[in-house]
């Protein structure tokens, strides 16, 4: 079994211009760093014209499609019927997908397949962590 899910999906920008552009994203889990999740944007779909990938903690889009939720740079709310919201607060400004949240869904249900809430402590490697920063500060 792979440690690895990733799912395409088409999010919504939501732009100040009253339309609303849709474009592909991945949503990423990887159970080598089970707490967090990600969600990637190609360079066509970003201002800046370059691959731009945000990671996150997965209990906060967990939270975030039933009630609003988080308080950072990233946070998520739910929004109409099937739709999930998603900010991305940066220094050069915030961006907003919609998303359909049965899509969310779906990449939850596959992340918990791999790794059950409440279970991601059995999947960190905190020795190689360790040696890792060990390495980094020489």
């Amino acid at each position: 079994m792979s440690s690895v899910i990733e799912q395409a999906v088409q999010v919504r920008l939501v732009a100040s211009a009253p339309r609303m552009e849709s474009v592909p994203a991945t949503l990423r889990y990887d159970r080598r760093d089970p707490f967090a999740v990600s969600m990637s944007f190609p360079a066509p779909a970003t201002l800046e014209g370059t691959d731009v990938c945000w990671a996150f903690s997965r209990e906060l889009l967990v939270q975030g499609v039933d009630l609003p939720a988080g308080l950072g740079d990233v946070r998520v709310r739910p929004y109409g019927y099937d739709r999930t919201v998603l900010e991305f607060h940066a220094p050069e400004g915030t961006a907003m997908v919609h998303i359909r949240t049965s899509e969310v869904r779906r990449f939850l249900k596959r992340s918990q397949g791999l790794v059950p809430a409440g279970r991601e402590h059995l999947h960190l490697d905190l020795d190689a962590d360790l040696a890792q920063l060990m390495r980094d500060a020489h």
